[in-house]
Parts: structure tokens; sequence; C-alpha cells
């Protein structure tokens, strides 16, 4: 791709953002994009002309998930930026490490990259016994977005608020079921620190991704679940599953009537969980960073920005979606749960 046609690209994005209000460091850090993907571009990577053919993002879980419903509008965003296609790669299977080892194991020359979120590249590896590093064996490229759980529910459940359900699961002890992304995934993990905080017990049910898990909670298969606000929200909205708390420390912006965790009188049981794009270890560093240039400048666009805030989710300020910063964040995730995971004692079979 020409120098020009980034520019012209990425020169629409900026009055986008003006257009839309986008804060004046965010579009300068849209210019600073520019001016790397030009750069990069003018001298060449690896052998010079990267990208020369279509990049592949694996994504660990199924068709219509979360980060599937954030890779997508990304991948086309970043094949315009780009100058070839970027495609999105479902590799699903045991809470995402099928799709991540695949990542693990690819070439290191741009056109394999993995994606990700605190399950997969934090959870998993204290659970699990892996093929491969979490740390060592990838570059991390840039955190995407972020956003909170929701305590969800079957419509038919006989409970209005938390305290309710909290009295139906002490009054049904070990007969009711969670829907879970399979074990070791965000929304397992949760409902595990939820059953200990609350003093009940049910049953998890793995699936191989949220998306079915939901399907199944609609349908009155289930009977709770915590789930994305990308896959829950749409199903609440149309009164499809009932939603009784945010883990985040504040209500949502798209359902204020969802109280918090906190308010409800659980505050230690906050959780944000992050989304991520990451290389195989040994990629090049010009590489990584035309990456991450067409990541930073596909963030502030603001139709994809609508678009994740419409599923709940939000942008990371700028500083915090470099390589480095998602590398720090990964490792700090990593010092604080890996202790609390590993007390818990979950099995798995291998």
């Amino acid at each position: 791709m020409s120098t020009r046609h980034i520019f012209d690209i990425l020169h629409g994005m900026a009055s986008r953002c003006r257009t839309a209000k986008i804060p004046r460091r965010q579009i300068l850090r849209t210019i600073t994009a520019a001016a790397v993907l030009a750069a990069v571009s003018r001298r060449g990577v690896a052998d010079g002309t990267y990208p020369s053919r279509p990049i592949t993002m694996i994504n660990p879980f199924p068709v219509g998930g979360p980060l599937d419903m954030l890779a997508r509008p990304m991948a086309e965003r970043m094949s315009e930026l780009l100058g070839q296609a970027v495609i999105v790669e479902n590799v699903t299977g045991a809470s995402g490490s099928i799709g991540t080892s695949r990542v693990a194991r690819a070439a290191p020359d741009g056109y394999t990259l993995g994606l990700g979120y605190w399950g997969t590249h934090v959870a998993n590896p204290a659970i699990y016994r892996l093929g491969y590093d979490v740390v060592r064996d990838f570059l991390p490229i840039a955190q995407l977005a972020r956003g909170p759980l929701l305590l969800t529910a079957r419509k038919t459940l006989p409970a209005n608020n938390l305290n309710e359900l909290i009295a139906w699961l002490k009054a049904n002890p070990c007969t009711a079921t969670q829907g879970t992304a399979g074990v070791g995934t965000a929304v397992h993990i949760v409902g595990l620190f939820f059953g200990k905080e609350t003093k009940t017990c049910f049953t998890q049910i793995p699936y191989r991704g949220v998306a079915p898990a939901m399907q199944d909670l609609e349908a009155g298969h289930l009977d709770i679940m915590f789930a994305d606000t990308a896959v829950s929200l749409p199903q609440i909205k149309a009164g499809y599953v009932k939603a009784f708390a945010v883990t985040d420390n504040k209500r949502l912006t798209l359902a204020p009537g969802i109280p918090t965790l906190g308010e409800s009188g659980l505050p230690s049981l906050y959780f944000s969980q992050w989304y991520g794009l990451w290389a195989p270890k040994g990629t090049a560093s010009d590489i990584v960073a035309k990456i991450n240039a067409a990541v930073v400048a596909a963030l502030i666009d603001p139709v994809i920005r609508r678009e994740l805030s419409e599923q709940g989710m939000e942008v990371p300020p700028s500083d915090e979606q470099t390589p480095l910063a998602l590398a720090a964040l990964q490792k700090d995730e990593i010092r604080k749960w890996w202790p609390i995971i590993k007390a818990a004692g979950i099995e798995v079979e291998q």
C-alpha cells in the first residue's frame, strides 16, 4: 500500500473523529499511527513487502461470541489500512487453548496473529498443562478492548433481584446449573467465586463458547450464567433472559437499571476482562510496530468505537494500547490471579 493511500484513509478517519467529538489526544494518536504506518511502508519490513498476502487472526472461540464481535470489524478496518485482507478464523476448543496453541506454533512472519483475552493468556496456564508458555511464546501487539460481565438467568427463574436469586440458590442447593464458556474461562472463574462469596452451590456446565451457552440459557436449559455484555445485552433488552448485576464498579451506560455487585453487597466480585492481540515469538519488531499502528488507527475510528460501546465494551486509553502496556497488564494479572485460581483447586481432564 502506498504512503499516500495510508494517509488518505487515516485523514478520513481523523475527520470522522472530529465530527464525533473524539478528544484531541486520541486524534493525535491517529496521526502518530499514520506516521508509523507510512514510515514502515516506505522502508519495508522483513522481506520488504509486508504484508504481501492475507493475514489470519486466530479467534480461539466460536462465531458470535464477544471476541468474534470485536475481531470482525477490527479486521475489516485493518484490511483497509494494511492493504491486504485480514481474515478472522475460529479455531475453538479447550477454553481457547487449541486456537492459542496454533498461534504459538505458527511461523513468526506476521501472517498468523492470535486474538485472546484474560482467560486464554492469564487463567488457562494456571489450570491446564499447555504446550506453550503464554508469556515467552508470544509477542504482545495491543490491548483491544475491555468490559465487565453480567449475571444473567433464564427468564422463568423465580427471582427478581440478586438477593432473591441467592435465596433461591440456597433453597435449591447444588441443583441449579450455570453455563460457562469452558473450564478456566472468565465466566467459569467468576461463577466459582460468586458461589464461594454467597455460600451457594450450583453445577457448572461447560460449552465451547459464551454464544452457545447463552442460547441454552434463553431456551431455559440453564439457570444462571455470567456472560459478556456483547452477548448478553441484546438478549436482556429483548426480554429473553434476566439480568441481576454487573461485575463492574459502575453501572453500564446502556443498561443503567442493572445494579453492580458492589451495590448488592458483593464488592469483592469486581471483575473487568480485557481482550488483546498477539504474534508468535520471533516476529520482527517492525512487523509488530506496523500491526500495532493499524490496530491503534482502527480503534480511533468512531464507527468501531460506537460498535464496541453498543456491546458494553470500552476502548483502553491510547497509552494502554502499546505492546509494552499489554505485556505489563498480562504479567500483573498473572501475579494477581494465579494464586487465587490455583487455591480454588479447579480440576480438569487432560
